[in-house]
């Protein structure tokens, strides 16, 4: 019997289900990378780069298939994203329900036994703060009943990664791998997120970079709900962004916004529509993971 709902709570259920499973698509039951590098029509290898897009791009291709056996086993449509750097990587419509959700795939490598680099998670600005808008978006943020992220976290093996290297098919077996022991998490995006920007001063928001808050989906904004991660993001300006304006930053960080919440707000609200038209043609880009 074909289940009529689903709940955002039921979906990431199966995902985290799902992704338990991921680290034996990807890897060897030593934990290395199943990838080795790119290959000629010579049948010469090439070591492949501990770059995070080329890991990235590479390892969304190898989980596309298990994403599509996702989809069948849980009664789900499963459409990609057809432009670079468009919101989501994945759309998942529930086909009873109608039922549609975002997943991203987000990528990050360990710095330590406990720490990761961290990762962006999509723009604030555009279809985040304009959720009717199409542009730069399958559909618009408004659309999903929930926005997901599934990340990999993985470690480099840097004493390995030289592009220079050749090899031909009889190595094949002796070719180390560049990234090993993998780990596959699926949260909410606001479950992660920090309150800061992901990198300098870009407009992606930033991830915790501690491995058991992503893992357990126990960032800061956790605890202050969804909503609060939404108007804070919503209004949140950059430096540029309030020169531009010629407004001071009504806050930087969840210690100053909870003091400007209580003082009200008004004066940024005021500057809505002039925060939403100075961005409104500045591209939208999906920043890797430095």
């Amino acid at each position: 019997m074909t289940n009529l709902q689903m709940t955002s709570d039921q979906f990431l259920t199966h995902l985290q289900t799902h992704a338990s499973s991921f680290a034996k698509a990807v890897a060897t039951d030593e934990g290395e990378w199943i990838i080795k590098g790119f290959i000629d029509v010579y049948q010469n290898i090439y070591s492949i780069s501990v770059d995070t897009k080329i890991v990235s791009k590479v390892l969304e291709l190898l989980l596309f298939p298990m994403f599509v056996e996702f989809a069948k086993t849980h009664d789900l449509e499963i459409e990609l994203c057809q432009h670079q750097n468009f919101y989501p990587d994945l759309t998942f419509t529930h086909k009873a329900s109608g039922n549609r959700f975002a997943v991203d795939i987000k990528s990050t490598y360990r710095e330590s036994d406990s720490k990761v680099n961290g990762m962006t998670l999509g723009a604030f600005t555009g279809y985040f703060r304009n959720r009717d808008s199409n542009k730069n978006t399958l559909y618009s943020y408004n659309q999903y009943a929930a926005h997901f992220v599934l990340g990999v976290i993985y470690s480099k093996c840097d004493e390995v990664a030289d592009e220079r290297k050749q090899f031909t098919l009889s190595d094949l077996a002796g070719i180390p791998s560049v990234i090993k022991d993998f780990e596959f998490f699926a949260q909410p995006k606001f479950r992660i997120a920090t309150a800061r920007p992901g990198s300098g001063n870009t407009k992606n928001i930033g991830s915790v970079d501690t491995i058991a808050t992503l893992v357990s989906g126990s960032g800061p904004f956790a605890s202050l709900g969804e909503e609060v991660y939404d108007d804070y993001w919503m209004y949140y300006l950059t430096r540029d962004m309030a020169e531009a304006l010629g407004v001071k930053r009504p806050y930087m960080n969840l210690k100053t916004y909870l003091e400007y919440k209580q003082r009200g707000t008004d004066t940024l609200k005021a500057h809505a529509r002039d925060i939403a038209a100075l961005v409104e043609d500045e591209p939208e880009t999906e920043e890797e993971e430095p």
